[in-house]
């Protein structure tokens, strides 16, 4: 619908629509803002009280591992792991299962995680090219610029599935695994409604994938619309940040701390600290009960007030930084500078392995194989997962990957001759043939599959330490599973050149999980955030001559107006506290007006004037429902005030008619406007 068409509707109905420049339209000028621009903390009686929980559980759901947690509101000191239901990988130490989901040929939901994975894998090849395996899908929310419940994803054998249904299917699966062993736990049966449910998000996660994941837990049925603060979008680097807060010393490796004068080179601090910690892990294991201090950590009381410190969370699909300051006596933390990163996560190794493989063999007959024989290239990708994770700067001897039967058997189909073949053609480096039917890497071509993500993940570090905010860093924390690598914990700590300590948890990936744990807990631990985007709403001002340009101007019963003008409710990059509010006026532009829908605008860059800027994009819809808030006697101009809360995970709205003194349901869409 083009702006002239929808400006025409104006008038229509009794359920309107006021958009950006309602004031083109031949009719009554619209919807105006009737209070000026400012922002205040502001304790409503219109918040809804908070609601006690007997439980809090967080989900993780990762790019490539996913998990939860879970602590009881009476015991908030003691963080429980999920029990483990299935096997695991050779090679691959984890207490999360990988994030794969099984549907059945008719679409239908079977098996999550290992369950789905070994079940396709045992399917005849003839019957798995009907079933639709999908993982790694959740870097479609970060990557679809025009996200929608009707978004869809690909299936390993080409199918399309709407993705909505597949968040929805993983997130009733975990519901159901936490609920049941929540039950056994107490002895008696536990209901949904008495968790609070707390789903990680990446912090460059834009507010459509928030709300995406937000509906897709409406639908799994974890909560229901009519009680959304019963869950909290958590992110991610937020939650790990939280974490640190409580880390004791035993449970961290200081890779700063040990240096070639006691014994020890840098890269030996990296290997020997990471089997040290791996090991504290494995026993671990068994309790899967972890006690956190109820007060901060040891590694904590070396922060004085205004320290500051950044947390890298280094996933499977993205790289997460945010920078944090300690406020003491409390602990709270204060964002410094808005979260950045990008899509530099551990997958990104594994489509670099894809390209060495397409360069031996050729794309066309990967292409080909992936989907002819779609189990055996699942196969093919997990051998590949044992052997990137030995990938170490000092390593010497080659690493040797196993290729599936069905690979080589369809290659000699497809192309006539052998692998080994291939790999003589190919003039690839160091990457050789083994007669066990293995791919013999020499270490050197291992670690140039890791160089391009490596390189990502360094330059926008160094591009956020020359931010004037970024200044006199204490502690850099590394967490997410791609912090176990050393390859990257060497180049970091390269980079980083002793500027600051680099700290390392020793269940790094769980970190994130117990963060959004404690997060759930007390969601008010984060008492200042960074607006990442611009934001606000298309308005009319009195024009004003040499001010505004002619081409706006609009003369309506002898006053002259200027249309498009950007009413900005909140700055990229400004700081934000919890709780405080972006207030406006809105009134109808008829008194029977039942519904106002106000167009959002944001941008990248702080200075926008006009809402067709450059740079500047319609993101969402404010709607406002006034259906039965009527006043018994109609006032002349009646006044609906706006309030926008910015300082959470997620941009809220509330509304109140001034003249009823009622509240009106206020909503923000990010995805259907």
């Amino acid at each position: 619908m083009t702006e002239k068409e929808s400006v025409s509707d104006i008038g229509t109905a009794d359920s309107v629509s006021a958009y950006s420049s309602p004031a083109k339209s031949v009719g009554d000028p619209g919807i105006t803002p009737l209070s000026p621009s400012h922002s205040l903390k502001d304790s409503d009686q219109n918040v809804p009280a908070q609601q006690s929980y007997v439980v809090v559980v967080a989900i993780d759901f990762g790019t490539t591992s996913s998990g939860y947690a879970y602590s009881f509101t009476k015991e908030p000191e003691c963080i429980h792991i999920m029990r483990r239901w299935e096997g695991g990988d050779p090679g691959v130490s984890n207490q999360k299962t990988p994030t794969t989901i099984l549907l059945t040929p008719d679409g239908k939901f079977h098996s999550f995680g290992y369950a789905a994975r070994d079940f396709y894998h045992d399917l005849d090849p003839s019957d798995s090219k009907h079933w639709l395996y999908l993982e790694k899908f959740k870097m479609k929310l970060h990557t679809t610029s025009t996200l929608s419940t009707e978004t869809e994803l690909l299936a390993a054998n080409g199918k399309r599935v709407k993705a909505l249904d597949i968040f929805s299917y993983a997130l009733q699966f975990f519901k159901e695994q936490a609920l049941k062993e929540l039950s056994d736990q107490v002895g008696s049966e536990f209901h949904s409604s008495d968790v609070r449910w707390v789903i990680t998000v990446p912090a460059i996660w834009k507010q459509p994938a928030k709300q995406f994941m937000r509906q897709a837990a409406y639908k799994s049925g974890l909560v229901t619309p009519d009680n959304p603060e019963q869950l909290i979008i958590a992110l991610e680097p937020e939650a790990a940040s939280i974490y640190c807060r409580k880390l004791r010393l035993h449970q961290m490796i200081d890779l700063s701390s040990k240096t070639a004068f006691n014994g020890y080179s840098p890269t030996e601090t990296i290997g020997t600290g990471m089997t040290q910690a791996k090991e504290v892990v494995r026993r671990n294991r068994q309790s899967r009960t972890f006690l956190v201090e109820n007060v901060i950590g040891e590694l904590w009381s070396e922060l004085a007030e205004g320290d500051r410190y950044v947390v890298v969370d280094c996933g499977g699909g993205t790289v997460d930084l945010t920078v944090h300051q300690i406020r003491l006596p409390e602990g709270h933390l204060k964002e410094l500078y808005k979260a950045s990163g990008g899509p530099y996560g551990s997958i990104g190794v594994d489509y670099e392995f894809e390209k060495l493989l397409c360069k031996i063999f050729g794309v066309d007959f990967i292409d080909q194989f992936k989907i002819k024989r779609p189990a055996a290239w699942v196969d093919l990708m997990i051998a590949f997962e044992s052997r990137k994770r030995a990938a170490a700067p000092e390593r010497t001897n080659p690493l040797n990957i196993n290729l599936p039967f069905s690979f080589i058997d369809y290659y000699k189909k497809f192309r006539g001759h052998s692998v080994e073949h291939a790999l003589r053609k190919s003039n690839v480096d160091f990457v050789k043939w083994s007669s066990q039917g293995m791919l013999r890497m020499n270490p050197d071509a291992m670690n140039a599959l890791f160089k391009p993500t490596i390189d990502h993940i360094i330059q926008h570090l160094s591009d956020l330490f020359e931010k004037p905010e970024v200044s006199d860093i204490k502690f850099l924390f590394l967490v997410g599973g791609f912090s176990e690598s050393p390859l990257l914990q060497q180049a970091i700590q390269t980079m980083l050149g002793g500027r600051c300590r680099i700290i390392i948890p020793y269940d790094v990936g769980l970190t994130i999980l117990k963060g959004a744990v404690l997060f759930g807990l007390d969601p008010s631990v984060i008492k200042v955030r960074r607006s990442p985007l611009t934001y606000g709403v298309g308005v009319l001002n009195r024009y004003v001559e040499g001010k505004h340009p002619p081409e706006k101007m609009l003369l309506k019963d002898g006053t002259r107006w200027c249309t498009d003008v950007f009413d900005k409710f909140i700055s990229a990059d400004q700081s934000v506290a919890l709780g405080e509010m972006v207030k406006r006026s809105y009134t109808p532009a008829r008194p029977s007006q039942l519904v106002i829908v106000i167009n959002i605008y944001c941008s990248e860059i702080d200075d926008v004037t006009f809402i067709t800027d450059p740079g500047v994009k319609k993101c969402g819809t404010l709607r406002l429902d006034l259906t039965g808030t009527e006043p018994s006697s109609v006032p002349a101009r009646r006044e609906i005030q706006t309030r926008l809360q910015f300082g959470d995970t997620e941009i809220k709205a509330m509304a109140l008619d001034i003249a009823t003194s009622r509240c009106v349901k206020a909503g923000i869409d990010f995805l259907n406007y």
